[in-house]
């Protein structure tokens, strides 16, 4: 068999965080009832006028120039035609001639290095809305919500050449987007999506083979198993004398499998042209530089500077700058004065714990900064015990409980009663006998036994200091 290599290049959508529409004031909040998110504008009804939502074209602007990305400052709107059930207006309002940015790129990390991937371009566009498939009844059925919600469509060239770095891109553009607050990029609500188009072609060949585009990829795990089982079969046909058909493949990623949706269309099926309803778009130079002069510090920069200034170790660093909630987290507490390290230790443990407890993912989290803030001030200031700290993480984890209050209400508070703890201690020794005359012994292990009592006939709410010193007076 021949030596292959596979290209790939990815068409990614990523629904823009305003809180209305494109064209329109209807909500874009996930999740209403079917169709109640609409308007004449955005269900595409006879006489209806598009008006541009302003922050659509900040939020776009604001990726170019995290992407590297030259701004068109002059640019506009067009038409691209075709009909489709869940495309109210037969035609979908997009850029083609003019996008809003071209020729950027996103640096990635390979096994062979630092890699760039080129990006072709970003221009906006309208979401179409959504077929709901009812097996019971064997019919369709078409949800506008999401019809006319704002979207950037992200293209790359084709630079990638394998699942693995495909998924470093994505991962890099989400963090890049997460970071900018112009998405939340859940590829599970759809709020950002990948069509992978991928080619394969003998290694040492120059020129481009056939290529396919492939659909309904919601997750990482999906994109990389499409990828594997397009790059076969391209592979077995090719082997077998056959062709690739350039098409459009829709992946079932339940079976594992991708079936033909239609043929791949090129610009001009789609009868491009201006967009008469829109005027051009003109970003001033004041505007763009406003613009860039909000840029946030990103995950690079971020990461880097928490190992220097926190002292925290990379790997910590490396995990906590990967999610932005557990970022925000982590920088509210400093701020608040909690120290550093502790603050990574429990995003690092017991946070990491529950979200695989929970089946959730770490940017998933709902935990408030503040509560997080609160919460370790009262470790730190021996209001709690570790012990404690537990119960009352968990509690606090899933947002809208007050530490401070918690820990009121369910008498949480450490005991710091020296006389009553020497007591209840005294009463221990006594029983433990052999625990004792081991610690006597040397074997300074053996006073475990009398912690572990003594924290349970205090319910875990005594100080493990003040426990230790006691012991230590009592024995030695």
């Amino acid at each position: 068999m021949k030596d292959y290599e596979v290209v790939i290049g990815l068409e990614v959508h990523v629904e823009l965080a305003t809180k209305t529409k494109i064209f329109c004031s209807c909500s874009t909040e996930f999740g209403g009832a079917p169709n109640t998110h609409t308007c004449p504008v955005c269900t595409g009804m006879p006489g209806s006028l598009p008006v541009l939502n302003k922050q659509v074209v900040e939020y776009a602007t604001a990726v170019g120039l995290a992407t590297n990305c030259t701004i068109t400052q002059n640019c506009k709107f067009d038409r691209k035609n075709y009909f489709y059930p869940d495309n109210p207006q037969n035609y979908q309002i997009s850029q083609l001639y003019l996008p809003i940015c071209r020729d950027g790129y996103v640096e990635i990390e390979t096994e062979e290095g630092t890699k760039k991937v080129r990006i072709h371009e970003i221009h906006m566009e309208e979401d179409a809305g959504k077929l709901v498939h009812d097996d019971w009844t064997d019919c369709s059925l078409v949800d506008f919500n999401r019809s006319g919600v704002p979207l950037i469509e992200i293209v790359s060239e084709p630079d990638m050449r394998s699942a693995d770095e495909v998924i470093a891109y994505l991962e890099k553009l989400r963090l890049i987007i997460q970071y900018l607050g112009a998405s939340d990029c859940k590829l599970n609500e759809g709020s950002m999506r990948a069509d992978v188009n991928l080619s394969v072609r003998e290694k040492g060949s120059s020129e481009f083979g056939t290529r396919t585009e492939t659909k309904n990829l919601n997750s990482f795990k999906a994109i990389a198993r499409a990828i594997e089982n397009e790059t076969n079969s391209q592979i077995d046909l090719l082997e077998s004398g056959e062709e690739v058909v350039q098409e459009t493949r829709r992946w079932d990623d339940t079976k594992e499998y991708s079936y033909a949706m239609r043929s791949k269309e090129d610009a001009q099926d789609y009868r491009y042209f201006p967009d008469p309803d829109l005027v051009p778009i003109n970003i001033s130079d004041e505007w763009l530089e406003k613009i860039r002069s909000a840029q946030p510090e990103f995950r690079d920069e971020k990461r880097a500077r928490y190992v220097e200034e926190y002292k925290i170790p990379q790997y910590d660093a490396d995990i906590i700058t990967l999610y932005k909630p557990l970022a925000d987290l982590f920088e509210d507490a400093v701020k608040e004065g909690s120290s550093p390290k502790e603050a990574s230790n429990w995003l690092m443990g017991e946070t990491m714990r529950i979200v695989k407890d929970k089946n959730i993912e770490p940017d998933q989290v709902k935990l408030e900064g503040s509560a997080f803030s609160a919460f370790l001030k009262l470790i730190q200031d021996g209001v709690i015990n570790k012990t404690v700290a537990k119960e009352v993480f968990e509690a606090i984890f899933d947002g809208g409980v007050d530490p401070v209050a918690y820990v009121e209400e369910h008498g949480l508070k450490m005991d710091n009663d020296t006389d009553g703890l020497k007591k209840i201690i005294e009463e221990i020794i006594e029983k433990n006998p052999k625990a004792v005359a081991d610690y006597q012994a040397g074997n300074k292990k053996a006073a475990g036994a009398i912690v572990g009592q003594t924290m349970k006939a205090t319910q875990g709410k005594a100080n493990p200091q003040m426990i230790n010193q006691i012991i230590s007076e009592l024995l030695d």
